[in-house]
């Protein structure tokens, strides 16, 4: 009994930590082009350990406090690395999502085994083309030492408040990069609705067997009038193990 005692007092002790140290932000829902409800965010890692197999359980409530439903998606970023965060996008297509008026967010993760950060977005520019459709283009470069396999690019586009206001991915071509080659990228923004909140950005790209260079948006830029350049910086590497349970609670 003694033994039980203190694993309690321990593991209610780990709860607190983990809550401060991986934690959802700049959530928000909004209605899509084709009337879908979309809940977005980020995931921020805290901690000094990788996570992977991120998951967002989200409960949905009606305007009386009513559980409506309960969803889950995934990060769009599959490994996220220490002092990063990576976008999600939870889409509610079904009869009862015009009914949510609040939600609540939990997060499940793994920690996930160290990966070289050497998949580094060396440009990128925000623009509309010609069909007034906002786009965002650049170029990945991977700068380790093996090729990288299914790249993959993530952004994540924010409102003037910093606010997740859309979420999109894409895969270069080809999805494949040999060592120190560079590939070229587009990334649509489909949501025609939603271009026009979006004030700023940020990318990253991943592959197979690389985690990515960290990634620092430039700041109130009011991307639509112009482009900007995609900046990078450096970050460090894991060392220790813990807990992976995290909840987080919003109310709109």
């Amino acid at each position: 009994m003694k033994g039980f005692l203190i694993l309690a007092i321990i593991l209610s002790a780990a709860v607190p930590y983990a809550s401060a140290e991986v934690m959802i932000i700049n959530d928000k829902k909004y209605v899509g082009d084709d009337e879908s409800v979309h809940i977005v965010g980020e995931i921020q890692n805290n901690l000094d350990v990788p996570l992977r197999q991120i998951q967002v359980f989200v409960t949905l409530y009606d305007v009386n406090k009513n559980i409506i439903s309960t969803k889950e998606t995934s990060s769009l970023v599959n490994t996220i690395m220490p002092e990063m965060k990576s976008p999600f996008d939870l889409v509610l297509t079904d009869k009862n999502s015009k009914q949510v008026h609040s939600y609540e967010l939990d997060v499940d993760f793994k920690i996930s085994a160290p990966k070289s950060q050497v998949i580094d977005i060396t440009s990128s520019d925000m623009k509309k083309d010609s069909l007034d459709n906002l786009m965002i283009t650049g170029t990945v470069a991977n700068n380790g030492d093996i090729t990288a396999n299914t790249i993959s690019v993530i952004a994540t586009l924010y409102d003037k408040d910093g606010k997740v206001a859309a979420v999109s991915k894409t895969h270069t071509e080809p999805d494949y990069l040999r060592a120190n080659d560079e590939a070229y990228f587009v990334l649509p923004i489909l949501d025609q609705k939603q271009t026009e909140n979006i004030y700023d950005y940020s990318l990253l790209a991943e592959s197979e067997e690389y985690a990515a260079v960290p990634e620092f948006p430039i700041g109130s830029a009011i991307l639509l009038a112009g482009s900007v350049s995609a900046y990078v910086g450096i970050t460090r590497f894991p060392n220790k193990f813990i807990a992976n349970l995290v909840s987080a609670t919003n109310s709109k």
